[in-house]
């Protein structure tokens, strides 16, 4: 008892030090957080990730979204982001064979509702529809049409060298076995030198139902973070363990891309173009 005590304060001192190297970055959260940022992609821009995650619960297995992984976000319009991710499941049951193949297709449309003032924090909703393009009866999908409708909350501090997210909402499952549940999280996140971010999250959902990938409630604490190669390139990473309730695993890692043409701020409109990039046509390399 005495060494996992000592083990909890060696984390958190290692994670404070990580902290006090303050200078200077952009924070942003979403991917490789499962809390998410109200703040849409910049208009007539792109986001593309090619990422590994897994979900883990001793009772039901893991379910790793790996190799054949992507999500793509575009700007659309200023504060409106359309989202696709398309993921290639492995799932492994316990005492049964491993089945792969792709899973549900995900669609949303993140829309910036609030700006962030200095007594009220930037706010923005981001609805899911999860199409049953996973086979369910190989632990693949859900087997129906199922949605996710969540609000999402960000406040920076000191210059934005700290920022805080949080919201929550509710997932909405109309397939026998599973039960509508809801979702909540906060995220601390700083901003350590101008190419590295890492934060601490807290991430909880209810009961899913029998059929889930973490069928019981649970609430998992993660730490991550991205370190960014360029203005256009980044590598993200991310894991974590439940603190509370039942036991279930969290992990995730992921190559991200940005480009696109005109401003970076989502509430200002011109033709300029921004300064020309090869991260395109570098996705379109790791895509092939």
């Amino acid at each position: 008892m005495e060494s996992r005590a000592a083990r909890t304060v060696a984390k958190a001192a290692l994670l404070a030090l990580f902290l006090m190297v303050a200078q200077y970055a952009r924070a942003q959260a979403g991917p490789p957080y499962q809390v998410d940022d109200p703040d849409p992609v910049p208009y007539r821009h792109f986001e593309a990730y090619i990422f590994s995650l897994s979900d883990s619960a001793r009772t039901v297995g893991t379910s790793w979204q790996g190799p054949g992984s992507y999500e793509m976000n575009y700007g659309a319009a200023p504060r409106l982001q359309l989202h696709f991710v398309l993921p290639f499941v492995y799932y492994y049951a316990p005492n049964q064979p491993a089945t792969y193949g792709f899973g549900d297709t995900e669609l949303g449309a993140k829309i910036k509702l609030f700006d962030e003032t200095k007594f009220f924090p930037e706010t923005g909703i981001f609805p899911f529809v999860e199409l049953p393009s996973g086979d369910a009866s190989k632990g693949l999908g859900v087997g129906k049409t199922w949605y996710r409708v969540p609000l999402w909350l960000k406040k920076g501090f000191n210059g934005d060298k700290w920022s805080v997210y949080a919201g929550g909402g509710e997932t909405i499952v109309p397939q026998i076995g599973y039960r509508n549940f809801p979702f909540a999280g906060a995220l601390f996140q700083h901003k350590c030198t101008d190419k590295l971010v890492l934060g601490l999250e807290f991430y909880g959902h209810g009961y899913e139902g029998v059929p889930g990938t973490a069928p019981d409630r649970a609430l998992i604490a993660d730490f991550g973070g991205y370190y960014a190669f360029s203005e256009h390139f980044q590598f993200l990473f991310a894991g974590g363990h439940s603190i509370v309730w039942s036991p279930e695993t969290y992990t995730y890692l992921a190559a991200y891309w940005t480009w696109g043409k005109g401003p970076q701020n989502n509430d200002k409109d011109d033709d300029k173009d921004t300064k020309p990039d090869t991260s395109q046509k570098l996705f379109r390399t790791f895509m092939h």
